[in-house]
This record gives C-alpha cells, structure tokens and sequence, in this order.
C-alpha cells in the first residue's frame, strides 16, 4: 500500500504507526507548517490584509443582516458520499482523519471545491473535546462512537479534567481552523461545531447511541443531580472549546443537540436549553462578534421554547414545517430545513423541495441546509444542485417568495 500513498500520507501514516490512538496531542506537524512557510503568510497576516473586504454572504445573514441571496451549506457536507472523501475513510480511522490536520482540512475542503457551498464546516466531531476531559472515545465501524468506561457517579465527574488549555490538548484544531481560513479567505463562512451539554452527556452516559438514551434517562429520573453535575462540568467546558475555535480562525459556531429528539418539551426546558443557553452567553461574552448557530434534533413540540434562545439562528430539523417554524419565530433567523432523503429523488422532487422550503422561509433571514445531514449514498449531482438552487434564489421573485 506505501507505494499508493502521496509523500504527505505517508508521513501521517508513519506518524501514526507509532504513535497510540489518540495520543496525537503534542505533536509537530511539520509538512503543515513548511507549507504556510512556502507561501509566506501566517493566518494573523491573512485576516488582517482581508479585514477591509466585504464579509461573507452566510456570515453576513447569520448577524442579521440583508444579502443578495440565500445561503446555503449542508450538515455533514464531508462525507462517505463523496467519493474522494472514500479515498480516506477507507485508508485511516476516523479519529485519525480527524485529528490529523493534513486529512482534516483536506475533507473539509472537498465539498467547497465540488459544489461551492456559503459555508466550510471543520471536519470532526462533537465528541472530540471529550478526551481532553478524561473521557476516552473510539468509532467503531458499523456501531458508531464508543466510550468504554461511562461516565455515571459524582465520583466520575470530580475526577474529570478542566479544558483548561485546549490550544495543549487539542493542538490539531487550531492548526486545521486557521489553515482552513487562510485557504479559503472571505469566499466562504468558516464554521466551527460543539455538541451541547445534554447532547455530550448523553453520550458520555450511555456509552454508544441507544434507542432510548435509557442509562441517561434512568439517572435523570433517580439522581437528577449526577447528570445535572456532568452537565455543568460539560457547560465550562464547551464554552472554552468554542472560544478557543473562534480564537483559531472560525467565523460562526453552530450548537448541535443531536440527542434532544430524546427529551420532552419539559425535560428539554430542564436537562438541555438552560446548559446550552450558558454555552451561547459564555461565547457572547468573549465573541460577541460571533453569531451562534442552534440546531436542535426533535423540535417538534418545542419551537416556542427556542423562541428565547439567545442563538442568533436557530436549525430546524426536517420534522419541523418550515412554514410552522417562520411564524412561531418570528423575526428570527432560521436554518434548514429539506429533508436529505429528498436528495436521493429525481431532480424534480429536489427543485419542488428547495423551492418550497425557500417560500415558506419567506426569503430573508434564512439560511438553507438540510434538517439532518446528509446521507452515506447521496448521489453527488442531487449535492450540486442543492447548492446551485440556493445560488440562483435571488433569481425567484419576491411574490413567489411570500407565496406559502
């Protein structure tokens, strides 16, 4: 196989031949920094020489602000669809393509370069902060994240670290921010991600994605405050970790609560918005320049509840009417929300359902995705004209725009 790889593969493969599983923190990656070497430029003196240009269209509709069009980027834009995203997840491991900034920038930019879409997303994933804390996680083919010893006791959560400096423990995420940014200037939004609290907890509880999140549920119900106690310890955190990826090059942070679908209106108002709600304040504070996006699995029952929320935007899901979602949060901005299964249909479904979801959103303050990523499969022609369709849509006019 070594004479298949390219010079850079190679290297990342030795790197990793004798280096543990996750124990990626501390190390040099060299080939990363010759290459900024090469082209003389550092990431401070990027931003600086682009500080005089126009901001990016999705970074511009996610402050609020008019644009000329809809923007448009998709959830898992980076993935096993891809056929030059194949090309690595059949070689490494998924924390190793993650965690070594060569292949992470590399995935993150495939889909930019394919279909040009208003937002570059880093390539990783919400549970990676998680090591860093004491709890360890793998991804095991087939069955998804594992955490081997979960985390249920008091005991536990005292135990654990503080993200007290990720730029040690986490090098690899500000060598792929700030090369991303470089690379891809005021052409894109660059956009960094955190799990929620509730979401990270869940996992952190369980072990592995259950049906029923059933360990979690169980302690939330018999000993509220073990998981109330993970869940503070989660929230300072997370509000460290999304700092530290705005302080790295990324533009917009966006909020997954993936495992909410799991949660009542009620629990959700109890065990997840509250935590997360810190989560947006804390990164206020220090980026108030910042918009944050909130996406939410499961909204249905609870769109009235984020109509509080301190997010600048809210994700929809695809089980939410776009048009429901408009009028009950009026006057925010939104996200989403085109089922991704629609992608897998002729290019007829695909035109009907990006034109529907584009009125009912009723023009401004929108940006398009669809409600839960896209799938292993999609063929890459439907990706492409999703995102052309957002490009066009300042060709729709108003009236068809205000017609749903």
């Amino acid at each position: 196989m070594a004479g298949l790889l390219s010079p850079a593969e190679a290297h990342i493969q030795s790197a990793w031949a004798i280096t543990p599983q996750g124990a990626l923190r501390g190390l040099e990656w060299h080939s990363t920094l010759a290459r900024r070497a090469k082209r003389g430029q550092s990431f401070c003196s990027v931003v600086a020489r682009a500080s005089g240009d126009r901001e990016p269209l999705l970074l511009r509709v996610a402050k609020g602000e008019e644009a000329e069009r809809t923007p448009v980027w998709l959830m898992r834009q980076a993935g096993r669809y891809m056929a030059a995203f194949r090309e690595y997840s059949t070689k490494y491991p998924f924390r190793m393509r993650s965690e070594t900034p060569e292949i992470a920038i590399e995935l993150s930019l495939q889909p930019w370069r394919a279909f040009h879409p208003d937002g570059v997303i880093m390539f990783s994933d919400i549970l990676t902060p998680l090591p860093s804390l004491g709890i360890e996680f793998d991804v095991v083919s087939g069955k998804g994240p594992v955490i081997e010893t979960p985390i249920r006791s008091i005991e536990q959560i005292k135990s654990l670290n503080s993200m007290d400096d990720p730029a040690t423990s986490l090098p690899f995420i500000q060598e792929i921010l700030s090369a991303l940014r470089s690379e891809i200037q005021n052409d894109s939004t660059l956009l960094g991600f955190i799990g929620t609290p509730w979401t990270l907890a869940a996992y952190a509880m369980e072990g592995t994605a259950n049906r029923y999140c059933l360990k979690t549920k169980t302690i939330m119900h018999r000993n509220p405050k073990v998981l109330h106690a993970l869940l503070d310890h989660l929230t300072e955190a997370l509000v460290t970790y999304a700092c530290y990826q705005i302080e790295s090059g990324a533009q917009v942070i966006q909020l997954f609560d993936s495992w909410a679908h799991h949660l009542t209106p009620h629990q959700f108002e109890v065990f997840s918005l509250p935590y997360a709600e810190r989560v947006i304040k804390g990164v206020e504070a220090v980026h108030p320049e910042v918009p944050v996006i909130f996406h939410m699995n499961g909204g249905t029952g609870k769109l009235e509840l984020l109509g509080d929320s301190s997010a600048n935007v809210i994700g929809l899901d695809s089980w939410v009417d776009m048009g429901a979602a408009r009028d009950v949060l009026s006057g925010r901005m939104i996200q989403g929300n085109v089922d991704p299964v629609v992608l897998f249909g002729t290019e007829d479904a695909i035109r009907e359902s990006v034109s529907t979801c584009l009125a009912k959103a009723k023009g401004g303050g929108h940006i398009l995705n669809v409600g839960n990523g896209v799938i292993q499969g999609t063929p890459e022609d439907a990706v492409a004209l999703f995102c052309e369709l957002a490009h066009q849509s300042s060709n729709i006019p108003a009236v068809e725009m205000m017609a749903a």
